[in-house]
Formats: structure tokens, sequence, C-alpha cells
């Protein structure tokens, strides 16, 4: 009994010392990262922005301290678009920056971001300072980014290819079947074909068409710009792509790619001259992040009862029911987040930035409603970011003006219903029996322990035709289209930017900056700040999001690689509820 004790004893202060450790830990690990979140930035003169992009861009920065010292970080904060556009415009006009490093080797990003990241930078080249890049690999997109540059340089033994843009679709059917699992899919539009990696081994043609469309008109807008760039036709860049013949950095020089065979420490040479420094004096750099706390963004001016502001509501992620975050459209969130807009009488005008391949119907209509009655009351226009689709689409119908990027997908209004049975695999493969008892003819008719009767198809796909109808209908009295011309254009067809535009889905291309200034112009605004909805979650809240996000993020990397993505897409499917109306593909950002 008294070594009982003692082991017990022993066992609570170990317990009781880790805790306290733990906490000692925490607590110092959070005083150094809110300190060192608090330091202005000083920008001293001849100084260079250094943009390398090495972290994923999203709509909005996180501005989470951990990252610089989380073992889940990756040495930066999540860098947010709109921060990256600005610094650029900003970095214009400061004095002390001489001009701009570009350090891509690829771009976390999609076509549409990356299109106002290379805008913003052709924009500064107005200032006469200049951008300069050089990297030991350039990918496809980040090339493009690069091509802005008025020199680019690549380390002698480095890698670049010239190809093209592909498409891979993974199929399921034959994976299902060996576990005795049967998709039960009713749907609306030859072109709605999220669900068809559940039903074939093959790409429909319908499907075969719109990707192709899009993809081409992608590679279109990449061509151009490379092109007048760096003074190559597009015959003789699509010449080159379909020859393989810029596969190395020897190649990309003798093409015209690449100006220059360089190592770093000769690119540093040439960037102390263009700063006008000495050999002896050191290069001055400073990132995105850290210029974004220059003192010239520390200014705060006193507030006043007459400021009026412009709303920004950053929609971004998959949309689905109740409340969401950073990276899921909530229906609750979203809609709360526009009607605070709406009613704010110093709000004078409301932009949506949507940034999402869709989901929930439901989720969706909620939203919806809301851009309505916002519309009803002050101008309202919508920004799609790199991609506004099915439900994307869906809840920007309703602005009065509709901007994306060339190269933003959007479009694609149809809906969904997936199902999954499951008897088999329950009965035969694991060998688990199971019996009913129900009340009522059709009390188990969602069950995926059953085969799906006809009639209970029929009433789903009804459902789902009727559903299809209120969004046709929605896009029509938004867009002044008859239903015909609405149903002609969709069927869940994907459209690139530039082609919704042609067809009439978009109003205006451009970025958000665009979208900006059309709302304050139809609001009549001369002076007006930026007011983004919705709030920020507090620092703790985000604290554990952000380990929760990262941690999962890790595992799901070490575990599967490139295929995690797909295991984090066939996760969403799982939970879906309701019908749907969802991009038709698996959209990552490479």
């Amino acid at each position: 009994m008294k070594n009982f004790f003692s082991y017990l004893f022993a066992s609570l202060t170990a317990i009781l010392l880790a805790i306290v450790i733990f906490v000692l830990v925490i607590a110092g690990i959070i005083g150094a990262a809110i300190s060192s979140g608090e330091e202005p930035v000083t920008i001293k003169p001849n100084t260079i922005l250094k943009i390398d992009l090495t972290q994923p861009i999203a709509e909005r920065s996180t501005d989470n301290p951990f990252d610089k010292i989380s073992p889940f970080g990756a040495g930066e904060s999540t860098l947010g678009l709109t921060d990256i556009v600005e610094n650029i415009k900003k970095a214009k006009t400061d004095k002390n920056i001489k001009g701009i490093y570009l350090n891509i080797t690829d771009v976390m990003a999609g076509s549409a971001s990356m299109e106002e990241i290379r805008n913003a930078l052709l924009d500064f080249k107005k200032s006469k300072k200049f951008i300069i890049s050089y990297s030991d690999m350039y990918s496809q997109a980040s090339y493009y980014l690069s091509s802005v540059a008025d020199s680019i340089f690549i380390q002698p033994t480095g890698m670049i290819m010239h190809v093209g843009l592909s498409s891979q679709v993974m199929f399921f059917k034959d994976f299902l079947e060996k576990w005795g699992v049967k998709p039960v899919v009713i749907r609306h539009g030859k072109f709605k074909a999220a669900v068809e990696p559940f039903l074939d081994n093959k790409m429909s043609e319908a499907n075969k068409e719109q990707v192709a469309s899009y993809m081409g008109a992608i590679w279109n807008v990449m061509l151009k710009g490379i092109s007048e760039s760096r003074k190559i036709s597009i015959d003789q860049l699509n010449f080159l792509a379909d020859s393989l013949k810029v596969v190395n950095p020897k190649s990309a020089v003798e093409y015209k790619f690449i100006d220059k065979l360089l190592y770093e420490d000769q690119v540093m040479d040439r960037l102390k001259k263009l700063a006008k420094l000495k050999e002896t004096d050191k290069l001055k750099f400073v990132s995105i992040s850290d210029y974004s706390k220059s003192e010239a963004e520390e200014e705060e001016e006193a507030e006043s009862s007459t400021k009026q502001y412009v709303a920004v509501i950053y929609a971004s992620g998959e949309i689905v029911t109740g409340e969401g975050d950073e990276q899921i459209i909530g229906s609750t969130t979203i809609a709360e987040a526009i009607s605070k807009a709406r009613k704010d009488k110093k709000v004078k005008a409301i932009v949506l930035r949507v940034n999402s391949p869709g989901g929930s119907a439901l989720a969706s209509d909620i939203i919806w409603r809301e851009m309505v009655l916002a519309r009803k009351d002050k101008p309202v226009i919508a920004s799609m970011g790199d991609v506004a689709a099915s439900g994307g689409y869906y809840i920007s119908c309703a602005a009065d003006t509709i901007v994306a990027s060339p190269s933003t997908i959007t479009g694609s209004i149809g809906v969904f219903g997936l199902l999954f049975n499951a008897q088999e695999l329950v009965n035969n493969k694991i060998g688990i029996q199971t019996e009913t008892v129900k009340t009522n003819t059709y009390a188990d008719a969602m069950s995926p322990l059953k085969e799906m009767t006809e009639f209970e198809r029929m009433t789903i796909q009804a459902e789902v035709e009727g559903i299809y109808d209120v969004f046709i209908s929605h896009v029509a009295e938004g867009r002044g289209m008859s239903k015909a011309d609405v149903d002609s254009i969709g069927q869940g067809r994907v459209w690139a930017g530039q082609d919704a535009l042609r067809i009439g889905l978009v109003d205006v291309l451009g970025g958000l900056d665009v979208a900006i200034e059309i709302a304050a112009e139809k609001a009549k605004l001369k002076k007006y700040e930026v007011k983004e909805y919705p709030a920020k979650k507090d620092f703790m809240q985000k604290l554990m999001e952000e380990f929760s996000v990262k941690m999962e993020g890790r595992i799901l990397e070490k575990n599967f690689g490139a295929a995690a993505g797909y295991y984090q897409y066939l996760n969403s499917l799982s939970k879906m509820q309701g019908v749907q109306a969802r991009l038709p593909f698996f959209y990552i950002n490479q």
C-alpha cells in the first residue's frame, strides 16, 4: 500500500509538472508571437521588395503570428491576394523601394489570382523601377508570372519546361464496384460532370469539350502575356510547346525565354548595381508580409462620423449551410455579413468577392436572397476570383455588375444529387446483415443499405429539376436574360471568364480593384475606405483553427503525397447534404 501511494504521488507530480511546463511554453510562445507581430518595419533607402510566393495565396492574409514559430507553419503568414496587390501598388510610389526581385519557383494560386498579381506588376513598371526575376526552377505558372520582368535569369543547371497545360481526372467506378458500392446519381445538365468519376472510367464527350474550352482560354491568356512581354509570337510559343523545344536552361536562353544563365551571387551583383549600391554594400530586401507592416501603413486617421465605405465581403471555399470560416462559405456567416453591410449607413456599396466551386444549393439560395435585398438598398458588385462556378455563380448572379478575370472559371449552372448504395459492401463484402422495420412505405427512402426504387428516383429527379429551374430563374432575373437563354448556356457547362463575358454571364473583365472602383463609381463616392467582412476571428480562436487545419494538412501530405487533395475531395463528398450546385470537376491549384 505504501508503494502504491508513492507511485501515485510520483505520477501526479509528473503530470502536474508536465502541465506547468506546457503552460509556460505556450505562454512564452504567445508572448513572443504577439510581441514580434507588433514590431513596426522601417523601410530604408535603396530597399528591394522581394516576392517569392512560397506560401499558398488566400483571398485574405491570416495575420497569424504563430506561423513564424509554430512547427505547423512554414516561416511566413499566409499571404492574402489583396495584400500582395496593394503592396505592389504601394511600392510603385515608395521612394525607398528601388525595384522588385521576383524569386518564384512555383505559384500556389489559381490562374485568376496570378493574373491580378501580374497586372499589378505591369502597373508597377510604369514607375520605371526595375523588376528582376531569378529562380533555380520555373514552373509553367511561375514563368508566366515572371515574364513581366525586365530581365529573367535562371541557375545554369536549373529546371524549366514550356509544355502547355493539362488536366487529369481520377475515376473511382471500378474501385467502388470492387467494394460493392453503387453510386446513385440524379442530375440536370449534360455538362454537370461532377459525378462522372463515379459512373464511368473516362470523360464524356461533353465534359471533354468544356474542359478543352476553358483550358484553352486560360492558355491563350498566358500565351498573350508571355508574347507581349518577351516579344515571342503566339504561334512560335505554341510550336515550341508542341515540339518540346524548351526543356532546360540552355534551350530557354536559345528561344528567348531566359535572358542569361547566372548563379545567385551574380544576380545579387546585378541587383546592387540597379539599386546604385557599392560592391561592399549589403543589399536590403523586404518581403511582402513585412512590407505590409511598414510605417506608411501604420498611419491611422481619426474616426469620422462622415467616413464612407465600400464593403468587401470575402466568400471563399465550399458553400455549406450554417457557420463558415476563411476556407468555407457558411450560409449563415456570409448572409449575416451581407445583411450587416446592407444595414450600415456608412457602407455605400458592397462588393462580394467570390472564390468558390459551389456546394449546397440550399446554402447558395440563402446567400442569394441577401444579395437581392442588398441590391435594393445600394450598389452590389460581384468580383470573381480563381473560380466562381455553380453555387459560386448562384450567389453572384443577383449583383448589379459581375467582374471576372479572363481566366476565372465560372458558370456551371446546373445541379445534382449524389447518393451511395452500400448494401453489397455491408451484406456481402463485410458480412453484416440488416433488417428494416418502418411505419410508412418510404420511411427508408434515403437509406444507403437498399436499392432505390424507380418512384424514389423520379421523386428526387423532380426535386433536382425544380432546383435547376429556380437556379436559371435567378440567373435570368439577375442578368436580364430569358430562362431559355440561360438554359442554353447552362446545363452545368463551365466557362472561362473571357468567354463568360461574350455570352453575358459576366459584365467586366478585371480583378478586385476594378470591382471596388465600379462600386465606388455607382455609389458616387469620391473619397472612401474599404471595410472587410466577415470580421476576422479573435487571436485564440484563430490559433486553434490554424493548429487543427495545418496539423491535418501535414498528416495528409505525409501519408498521401500528391493524392492528398483527392482524399479531401472524397471526404467533402461524404459530407454533402441535399442537392448540390457544385463545379463539375475537382479544382486543384498547381
